[in-house]
């Protein structure tokens, strides 16, 4: 297993190393260690690797990630996961605004709560948080799930699309053209597989409710003028 320490070995030098890896490479196990809230950590990976970070990042964590298992044993700032593509991302700890944002596959995984703007433009990406996120989440989110075991702030799913909300908490308030929608069985049996493969147990999908589009808002209609 290669370990990385940042102490004393340049974050340039980390990536590059990361980025070179190819399709059968016997290096599938690395370890960062004293990463002490750098900014873009593991960034661009397209490699099936595991990278475990022994402490918080900064901006970007993650970010751009293919196929990569990037586990944080901390939190992260602003932006972990943006632009991510597959593989799985995992925060032991707490982030920071717009996680997941303009996502496109794979998996977040938050095991402590999020910021404002959690998923913003979100494309496809599956963003489970164990706690709470903050205000003005999911905005114009347009296709994936975002599920969240706590509390949601203001303005939920504003000017949403497509994408699939689901809050075992209480919702402070919902943003322009973001409604409650009937928990039907397809959408329990997708928040099963959620919740199992991002490991939470003893969690019943039933304890959750469906947020969607009202779909007011994809063509301009006079009549709904206030709402834009």
């Amino acid at each position: 297993m290669p370990a990385i320490d940042l102490s004393t070995t340049p974050l340039r030098e980390l990536n590059q190393s990361l980025h070179a890896l190819a399709e059968g490479n016997n290096e599938t196990e690395w370890e960062v260690l004293n990463p002490d809230g750098r900014h873009a950590v593991a960034v661009g990976i397209d490699a099936p690797v595991s990278i475990d970070i022994r402490g918080p990042v900064g901006y970007y964590c993650g970010g751009m990630n293919k196929q990569a298992t990037v586990t944080v044993h901390g939190s992260a700032g602003p932006g972990v996961a943006e632009n991510m593509m597959s593989g799985k991302v995992v925060i032991k700890g707490d982030v920071s605004q717009y996680a997941g944002a303009t996502g496109r596959g794979g998996m977040l995984v938050v095991e402590g709560n999020a910021a404002s703007r959690c998923g913003i433009s979100m494309k496809g990406i599956d963003i489970v948080v164990k706690g709470s996120i903050g205000h003005m989440s999911a905005f114009m989110a347009q296709t994936g799930n975002l599920v969240v075991l706590g509390d949601a702030g203001d303005a939920l799913g504003d000017s949403i699309y497509e994408a699939r909300l689901f809050v075992r908490g209480n919702v402070q308030s919902l943003g322009a053209d973001c409604v409650e929608k009937e928990m039907r069985d397809e959408h329990l049996e997708l928040l099963e597989d959620l919740l199992q493969r991002s490991g939470i147990t003893g969690v019943k999908p039933s304890e959750f409710r469906r947020y969607g589009s009202a779909r007011k808002l994809y063509n301009f209609n006079i009549d709904n003028a206030d709402a834009y």
